[in-house]
Formats: structure tokens, sequence, C-alpha cells
């Protein structure tokens, strides 16, 4: 069975500071699932299809910064589908995944367009490893400097501790700035309020939860006031950060 990331590392990220889009295309419903969670797991946004109409219908729709294929679908085999993303997206990382391991498939994969070939069963760390190196080299996403975080114009830099919103710099206190630097390590990621005590404040607050509340509204007065705001909540369920939208 494919072993679980050991963490979650969501170093790479769209240019605007989005989530990395994937698409996971696979017959299969319980390895399509372990993948998405997998890659969920590294901050990235994930689409999933479980054949290949549904694959081209998915990648016009979503955009997607790879793709990660089975090369046995239902309808068409991978490497047609591979040949149809290509018109609309050329430069569009592929990763196949495959049952097969002799050497004549993988050359066949790699010779119809695909960049990358995976045999099953595999491991989930080496389908991550494999998709962080094909977005490096052709540039889908870029790597974040280690000590900075990017979320739409918000910009947090850890080493110096400086934050901005635009031109504009913005003072937290110790508190905040962990609050803040946490939300901004999982974009569009809900955290639940136990997630926050234990990441920010180390230890179980018990019946006080209700500190993560007022961290957040602090929080909202400096980053959001008087702009689009990017800290929202989801009733019983947490709070995330995303970029801003302007009606």
């Amino acid at each position: 069975m494919p072993s679980f990331p050991a963490a979650a590392s969501a170093d790479l990220s769209r240019p605007d500071g989005s989530p990395v889009r994937v698409l996971v295309v696979d017959d299969e419903a319980a390895l399509s699932d372990l993948l998405s969670m997998a890659l969920r797991y590294e901050g990235w946004e994930v689409r999933t299809a479980a054949d290949g109409a549904g694959a081209l219908r998915a990648a016009r729709d979503a955009r997607p910064d790879a793709v990660v294929l089975d090369v046995m679908l239902p309808d068409m085999d991978g490497l047609e589908v591979l040949a149809r993303l290509r018109r609309d997206a050329p430069d569009v990382p592929v990763l196949f995944l495959t049952a097969k391991d002799a050497v004549e498939d993988r050359i066949a994969g790699l010779t119809a367009g695909g960049d990358d070939y995976v045999t099953k069963p595999f491991s989930l760390e080496e389908v991550v490893a494999r998709l962080r190196g094909l977005m490096r080299r052709s540039g889908a996403a870029a790597a974040r400097s280690e000590s900075l975080l990017v979320v739409g114009d918000l910009v947090l830099n850890e080493d110096s501790h400086e934050v901005y919103r635009g031109d504009d710099s913005i003072h937290l206190t110790a508190t905040e700035f962990e609050l803040l630097r946490f939300l901004m390590r999982n974009p569009r990621r809900v955290l639940s309020k136990a997630q926050i005590l234990d990441r920010v404040w180390s230890y179980d607050f018990g019946g006080q939860a209700n500190v993560v509340e007022l961290y957040i509204s602090y929080l909202r007065r400096k980053i959001d006031a008087g702009r689009a705001p990017m800290i929202h909540t989801r009733r019983g369920a947490g709070y995330l950060i995303k970029p801003g939208e302007t009606a």
C-alpha cells in the first residue's frame, strides 16, 4: 500500500501566490482519493477525473499546473488523453501512472510527450517529489524563498518579521505574527481551532478556545481593514486565508 507523506511543505505556488493546481486522472477511486489527500496535504488544489473524457473537461475548466495521468482508462488510453491535452496546454507537465513496468511502455509514454513515469505500486512521497521536480523544471510553479510567504498582495518575511499588504507595512505582535504565518503556510486550507491552538500556542487551552476568535479578529483589523478580505471563517470548521477578491 502507498505510504502517506510524513509532512506537508507547500513551498510551491502559482505566480500570484495561489496554490498549485493538479489534475489526478485514474479510474481506481481508492488510489485517486489517496493521491488527492497527499497532494492537498501539500497545500495544492486538486481536481480528479475517472476517465479520459472527464479529464479533458476538467483540464479545460481548471487549467491545471500539472497532471497525474493513468495510462489505462476505461474510455481511452492515457496516451490519447495526453495528445488531446497538449492541443490546449502544450507545456503542462504530465506524470504517467501505470501498472506496466516494461521498458517499451515507459518509452511509449515519454515519446508521446509525457514528462515522467511512475509504476504502480508506488509511494505517495515519490509521486509528490516527481511532481515538484516537474513543476520546478517547467516553470509552472515558483519556489518560494524559505523566508518569504506570499498570498495575493500579502507578504510575510519569516526572517525579518516584516509584513506588508500591498505597499502598506503592518505591525503585528509576536502571537499575531505566528498566527498569520500558520495561515499563510496553508493558503486556502481550512484550519480548525484545535489545529491553530496546537501550532500557535503549543498547548490546549481547553475551554478557552475563544482565544483563537479573539486573535483572528485582531488580525482582521490589521490585514483586512478597508481592503478586500483575506481571512475567512468557515462556520463549524475553522479559518482560512486566501487572496482578497475585489467586487
